[in-house]
């Protein structure tokens, strides 16, 4: 199961869990033109430049090694995003919120492969005094900030998580031993 501690009682290995995560869909930004691509897993494109593609993470990250897109961090990784099921999450003990079921996966290789493209609300909007123009400005200072706490969220949010699945499997357990001890008492005629 994704995310378990114990690798030996993992009935995937952590490769084998990120090779799982990589068939989640992502957005892309092309840098290319091209028809449709036909694979087994589907058909993705065309690709035009700068008009957002739909792809595999694992085309995506592809791409993106060799030059030819950049990859738009999903919705639920902002840090507004994170902070909200978060606080959902520690809020409602019994629920998870909405997230992809390999999300910590998902991040490890968005981190990994396209950091400089995560981008949120650290873009700073300067108006020009000399011009009536508005330019955008990341400060590389401001972008590692926002990834240091996007992952510091998404860490928090599998702890909560984890939480949540040991309080529940000890509620679980309690349960079993009080019907066990229940059933001793208890004697059927025969």
């Amino acid at each position: 199961m994704a995310g378990q501690s114990d690798p030996h009682l993992s009935v995937f290995s952590p490769p084998e869990v990120e090779f799982l995560a990589e068939d989640e869909k992502v957005e892309i930004i092309p840098k290319f033109s091209l028809g449709s691509l036909h694979m087994i897993c589907g058909d993705f494109g065309p690709f035009r430049p700068n008009i957002a593609s739909e792809v595999p993470l694992w085309l995506a990250v592809a791409l993106k090694e060799r030059g030819k897109c950049d990859i738009r961090a999903p919705d639920w990784m902002s840090v507004d995003k994170l902070m909200q099921i978060l606080e959902a999450e520690r809020e409602s003990p019994r629920e998870f919120q909405p997230l992809p079921f390999h999300y910590i996966e998902i991040s490890k290789l968005l981190f990994k492969h396209a950091h400089d493209n995560i981008q949120d609300i650290y873009m700073v909007s300067i108006k020009c005094t000399n011009a009536s123009c508005t330019a955008i400005y990341i400060s590389l200072f401001s972008l590692s900030v926002m990834i240091i706490q996007v992952r510091s969220l998404i860490e928090d949010i599998r702890d909560v998580r984890f939480h949540k699945v040991e309080t529940g499997l000890q509620m679980i357990s309690g349960r079993t031993h009080a019907v066990k001890a229940l059933q001793k008492k208890v004697t059927f005629p025969t």
